[in-house]
């Protein structure tokens, strides 16, 4: 029943793309790390920016979902992040791949130090995957707005290249993982981190790349 009723609800978005309205949420998690982090405005900026840019009706005010709780499921797009630690309960873990595995997707943003917790956490949902690296000619980089290069660079720390990493169930990517970029960073205001205009808008235009790609274009091809 939860696979039928979030296939509709992803089938109806898609459908009617400028038309009713959606919600996307910021995923909460324990173990200590600071899920919190671009709180305030990261994604209601990203929304923002996608109702007027692709023409979107995501609701402008973002929620808040407990990766365990089953009202995730209410959401087409989840998005993660943060500096530390991840903890994921064997409850957690099962919501979340059963959430996935139904039509869901979860994008994880590293904001710097989440790598090493989150690759462990990832494996108790789908023991059997692995990440695999997104290409520059995926079709995400190409969606309205074109990233000849791949994932772009929005803050730097230690010197590594942006990567973006996917986990793919049954041919249809279900999780993208931003690592080195800093995404979320970029889609907050630009005094909080003294970010260029330039720089937030590469960031949203990314960010609307991934939404767009959720909604109308993830393709079931590995």
């Amino acid at each position: 029943m939860k696979r039928l009723l979030l296939i509709a609800f992803l089938l109806a978005s898609v459908s009617c793309f400028a038309q009713d309205s959606y919600k996307i949420a910021l995923v909460k998690y324990n173990g200590g790390g600071d899920w919190y982090a671009n709180l305030e405005t990261s994604l209601p900026n990203l929304i923002e920016f996608c109702n007027r840019n692709l023409g979107t009706n995501i609701s402008k005010e973002q929620d808040i979902v407990e990766v365990g709780d089953r009202s995730i499921f209410n959401y087409p797009f989840v998005h993660l992040t943060g500096h530390g630690n991840i903890s994921l309960n064997d409850q957690e873990a099962q919501n979340l791949r059963k959430y996935l595995t139904a039509g869901g997707f979860l994008h994880i943003d590293d904001n710097y130090g989440i790598d090493p917790f989150i690759r462990a956490e990832m494996q108790k949902v789908f023991p059997e995957l692995e990440f695999i690296e997104l290409p520059p000619s995926h079709p995400i980089f190409h969606q309205k707005y074109d990233f000849k290069d791949g994932l772009p660079k929005i803050h730097e720390h230690d010197n590594k290249r942006p990567q973006a990493f996917g986990l793919y169930f049954e041919g249809r990517l279900v999780c993208l993982y931003t690592y080195e970029s800093d995404l979320g960073d970029g889609w907050e205001d630009p005094r909080i981190h003294n970010d260029t205009q330039s720089n937030h808008e590469k960031a949203l235009k990314m960010g609307a790349n991934i939404i767009e790609f959720v909604f109308l274009s993830n393709e079931r091809a590995g």
